[in-house]
């Protein structure tokens, strides 16, 4: 917002940084969305990749804006074609022409019909015809202001396509004018040498912009920032004759002589393409696109096109994020805006605030090697999302209250705490009573009560558990769909014991091929992989191994898998994997259960489809180890393990 003299106020786009008014980032729902990617399999880089790329509900992601891009691109150069200016100086030509001989007509003279003979024998070529007639003398005014036309146009095309914005200045062009065109191009010349040339040109700068800052809308600050400028506009001019056919090229080239009829401005534009090539070798000079329109541009119009062309393509660069040390603050937005609007500018400030505050909120941080993982923060957030959704579904398919809240099984610890909402532990009626009379709720010999005075009980359980849960990681669970929901139980389990039973010890096991106790970090960021073989015997080996660490606290293990066991370990370390299941991978298999059974812990199998062969043998373990079998679908599989894990640390299974 701004206002002019007259106290009037203009409303216009903010693009000075960050919108103060925009709302805050809301970062819930891009962490569920890259949660649910990294747990699907994705890396967290692929993961805020793949957000990046797909926008939020208000934001447009990378894809669209890039495909906006493209579309952009496409529409430069199906619609328009190089052949402006020649097209132009040819009509110009035959209507300078064809007044000509309509003066000289009506002349009975042998000078007459010697010019005509003059204009009969002109070179066909568009070029080599106007420079013959440099120094014809025209007796037509009509012609002779139409030949004049030609050299201005020239002129001023020759003049925007290396300074935006030339062409409306130069319009209505004097001698005067041209004298400060000439006068601008030699000191610019002069001042790109001594800078090549390494010379302290601060201070000649500064007087060149005092004496030809008008030509130079931009504005520019430094000598650097001038040389990009120009460098820029020089490289997208000589990308348009790049793109020109052979013969259209020698004809433009041959006519920029005829530059406002002075052969010395095309000299001393050539000079300071030369000269800003040298400064900027690292601009496309050799790169060329192909028109195909029918819309002719000019010279000017033509560079830029190619400028809007390279500008789309740094724009396409810098959005697909795919070299090292990509951030999306390299986003040009200025050049954002100009291609494709404020909209687009604002949706890529938004993506990279996005980016900005998940890493500022410690949600993504980087690991010793560089890749980027789920901060503890995050997978706290997650497990709280997940644990959530579980308990959830609990109430809702029992009726019951926050079963992890219940005090049913608690002892009173000596302490109390606020009272929380779903709390069912007792009050502590003293405590509640002093808050209040504290608070000031006591008049009139009565003591009021609010919700903010009320403390309860506070209660722990009367043993502590060992927990192993052991997850199949074969490639059926990715296969079928089993990944996301196995993921989700075990974040909602850690988060789970990580808060309300501290004192439980939880080790998490994932068996394949192979079995290993990995943290909930490394399980959440696990990819699935095509791996043969389903080791549940390796598995129950380091659930046993977790139990003995800890020999005074009830056994708990609880098994998610979706296939019959098909490998074992042999005493060597070896993984031996055979389809169908082998005699010996079965009693390896059961020998463990034996082994659990005897620490006093019972194996609970959450059973994952409908195999008859799995569904025979998780019945022999339910017997072996006086365990249970449960068979739930995925919605349900976190309600299911969390409530085995309750009701088996309880005594109650």
């Amino acid at each position: 917002m701004t206002a002019d003299f007259s106290g009037r106020w203009e409303y216009r786009p903010y693009h000075d940084g960050p919108d103060p008014l925009a709302p805050p980032v809301d970062l819930r729902d891009a962490l569920a969305a890259i949660g649910q990617d990294v747990m699907g399999g994705s890396s967290p880089r692929s993961a805020l990749e793949e957000l990046l790329r797909r926008g939020t509900d208000r934001t447009q992601g990378l894809d669209d804006l890039t495909r906006r891009l493209w579309e952009r691109r496409s529409r430069i150069q199906r619609r328009n074609n190089l052949d402006g200016t020649l097209a132009e100086v040819r009509q110009l030509l035959d209507r300078a022409l064809a007044a000509e001989k309509r003066a000289l007509f009506p002349d009975p003279s042998d000078d007459a019909r010697f010019r005509e003979a003059q204009l009969d024998a002109l070179p066909t070529g568009t070029a080599a015809a106007v420079n013959e007639l440099a120094t014809y003398d025209w007796q037509s005014p009509e012609a002779a202001e139409a030949y004049q036309q030609i050299r201005d146009k020239l002129g001023q095309e020759l003049m925007e396509s290396r300074f935006q914005g030339m062409k409306q200045a130069l319009e209505q062009t004097t001698p005067q004018d041209l004298e400060r065109v000439r006068a601008m191009m030699a000191d610019l010349n002069d001042l790109l040498l001594a800078h090549l040339r390494g010379d302290d040109t601060q201070e000649r700068f500064q007087a060149f912009m005092r004496a030809h800052g008008e030509f130079f809308p931009e504005n520019p600050r430094t000598v650097e920032e001038l040389v990009d400028a120009l460098a820029a506009r020089a490289a997208a001019a000589q990308r348009m004759m790049n793109s020109m056919s052979a013969e259209q090229r020698a004809e433009l080239s041959e006519l920029m002589g005829n530059a406002f009829g002075d052969p010395g401005l095309a000299e001393q534009v050539s000079t300071l393409d030369a000269n800003l090539r040298a400064l900027r070798p690292g601009e496309d000079w050799s790169g060329s696109a192909r028109m195909r329109g029918e819309n002719p541009l000019g010279m000017g119009e033509g560079a830029q096109a190619m400028q809007d062309l390279g500008e789309l393509d740094a724009l396409a660069e810098q959005l697909s994020q795919s070299y090292p040390g990509a951030r999306l603050e390299d986003i040009d937005l200025d050049a954002l805006r100009r291609q494709l609007g404020d909209e687009a500018g604002v949706d890529a400030r938004r993506l990279a605030e996005l980016e900005r505050e998940l890493n500022r909120a410690g949600l993504i941080e980087r690991a010793a090697d560089g890749s980027l993982r789920l901060s503890p923060k995050a997978l706290r957030k997650l497990g709280e999302s997940a644990l959530s959704d579980v308990l959830t579904a609990m109430r809702s398919t029992r009726g019951e209250r926050d079963t992890a809240r219940a005090g049913a099984a608690g002892e009173p610890t000596g302490g109390t705490r606020p009272w929380e909402f779903g709390d069912t532990e007792p009050w502590d009626v003293p405590r509640t009573l002093r808050n209040a009379v504290l608070r000031g709720g006591s008049s009139d010999g009565r003591v009021r009560v609010e919700v903010s005075d009320v403390e309860v009980v506070e209660t722990e359980q009367r043993a502590r558990a060992v927990v192993a849960l052991c997850v199949d990681t074969s490639w059926s669970m990715v296969q079928e769909d089993r990944w996301l929901p196995m993921k989700r139980t075990a974040l909602a389990l850690h988060q789970l014991i990580s808060t309300r039973f501290r004192s439980d010890e939880l080790q998490l096991v994932t068996f394949g091929r192979q079995a290993a106790s990995v943290d909930i970090g490394e399980l959440t960021a696990l990819e699935g992989a095509w791996e043969q073989g389903t080791n549940l015997h390796h598995a129950l080996l380091l659930a046993g191994r977790h139990l003995r660490r800890h020999p005074g606290a009830e056994p708990v293990v609880l098994v998610v898998t979706d296939g019959e066991p098909t490998a074992h370990l042999e005493p060597d370390g070896e993984a031996v994997f055979q389809y169908p299941t082998t005699e010996r991978t079965l009693r390896k298999t059961l020998t463990e259960v034996d082994s659990l059974a005897k620490l006093g812990a019972s194996v609970t199998v959450f059973m994952l489809g409908d195999d008859p062969s799995l569904a025979d043998f998780v019945d022999v373990v339910a017997k072996r180890g006086g365990g249970k079998v449960v068979n739930p679908d995925l919605d349900g599989l976190g309600a299911a393990v969390v409530g085995g894990y309750l009701r088996t640390r309880r005594g109650t299974a």
